[in-house]
Protein backbone atom coordinates (compact mmCIF):
# COMPACT_ATOMS: atom_id res chain seq x y z
CA UNK A 1 0.00 0.00 0.00
CA UNK A 2 1.08 3.32 -0.83
CA UNK A 3 0.28 4.54 2.54
CA UNK A 4 3.07 2.48 3.93
CA UNK A 5 5.75 3.91 1.96
CA UNK A 6 6.60 6.42 4.13
CA UNK A 7 6.87 4.12 7.42
CA UNK A 8 8.77 1.89 5.14
CA UNK A 9 11.47 4.22 4.34
CA UNK A 10 11.89 4.99 8.32
CA UNK A 11 12.12 1.63 9.57
CA UNK A 12 14.45 0.43 6.92
CA UNK A 13 16.59 2.82 8.34
CA UNK A 14 16.68 0.69 11.19
CA UNK A 15 18.25 -2.45 12.59
CA UNK A 16 16.00 -5.63 12.75
CA UNK A 17 14.82 -7.34 14.89
CA UNK A 18 13.90 -4.74 17.49
CA UNK A 19 11.56 -3.71 19.76
CA UNK A 20 8.46 -1.89 17.84
CA UNK A 21 6.12 0.34 19.68
CA UNK A 22 2.76 -0.18 18.41
CA UNK A 23 -0.09 2.55 19.31
CA UNK A 24 -3.98 2.15 17.96
CA UNK A 25 -6.95 4.07 19.33
CA UNK A 26 -9.93 1.46 18.95
CA UNK A 27 -13.64 2.13 19.62
CA UNK A 28 -14.49 0.83 22.81
CA UNK A 29 -16.63 -2.47 21.56
CA UNK A 30 -14.85 -6.08 23.31
CA UNK A 31 -15.15 -7.71 19.36
CA UNK A 32 -13.12 -4.88 18.12
CA UNK A 33 -10.33 -4.81 20.80
CA UNK A 34 -9.91 -8.65 20.91
CA UNK A 35 -9.00 -8.17 16.98
CA UNK A 36 -6.35 -5.96 17.57
CA UNK A 37 -4.81 -7.33 20.46
CA UNK A 38 -5.22 -10.78 18.76
CA UNK A 39 -2.67 -9.00 15.93
CA UNK A 40 0.38 -9.99 18.35
CA UNK A 41 1.33 -13.04 20.29
CA UNK A 42 2.18 -14.19 23.96
CA UNK A 43 5.43 -12.29 23.86
CA UNK A 44 3.89 -8.80 23.50
CA UNK A 45 3.81 -5.87 26.46
CA UNK A 46 -0.11 -4.64 25.74
CA UNK A 47 -1.77 -2.48 27.56
CA UNK A 48 -5.36 -0.95 27.27
CA UNK A 49 -6.26 2.66 28.76
CA UNK A 50 -10.39 4.14 28.39
CA UNK A 51 -10.38 7.30 27.37
CA UNK A 52 -12.71 9.73 29.68
CA UNK A 53 -15.98 9.17 27.93
CA UNK A 54 -15.37 5.11 27.39
CA UNK A 55 -16.03 6.07 23.59
CA UNK A 56 -12.21 4.65 23.03
CA UNK A 57 -9.55 2.26 24.19
CA UNK A 58 -6.29 2.78 23.61
CA UNK A 59 -3.95 -0.18 22.95
CA UNK A 60 -0.29 0.22 23.22
CA UNK A 61 1.99 -2.87 22.18
CA UNK A 62 5.71 -3.09 22.84
CA UNK A 63 6.81 -5.97 21.07
CA UNK A 64 9.96 -7.82 19.30
CA UNK A 65 9.68 -7.32 15.68
CA UNK A 66 11.89 -9.14 13.42
CA UNK A 67 11.70 -6.68 10.00
CA UNK A 68 9.95 -4.47 8.59
CA UNK A 69 7.37 -5.94 6.32
CA UNK A 70 6.15 -7.91 9.59
CA UNK A 71 5.38 -4.21 10.76
CA UNK A 72 3.69 -3.75 7.68
CA UNK A 73 1.19 -6.40 8.56
CA UNK A 74 0.37 -5.63 11.06
CA UNK A 75 -0.59 -2.01 10.22
CA UNK A 76 -1.91 -3.74 7.47
CA UNK A 77 -4.42 -6.11 9.35
CA UNK A 78 -5.24 -3.57 11.80
CA UNK A 79 -6.58 -0.87 8.88
CA UNK A 80 -9.15 -3.52 8.05
CA UNK A 81 -10.60 -3.10 11.18
CA UNK A 82 -13.72 -0.92 11.19
CA UNK A 83 -12.83 2.06 13.44
CA UNK A 84 -9.23 1.44 14.58
CA UNK A 85 -6.71 4.59 14.27
CA UNK A 86 -3.15 3.34 13.78
CA UNK A 87 -0.91 6.21 15.39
Amino acid sequence: MESFERLREQLELLEWPNVYFFKFIVPSDSEKIARVTGLFDDHSELSLHPSKTGKYTSVSVKVVMLDVDSIISVYQEASKINGVISL
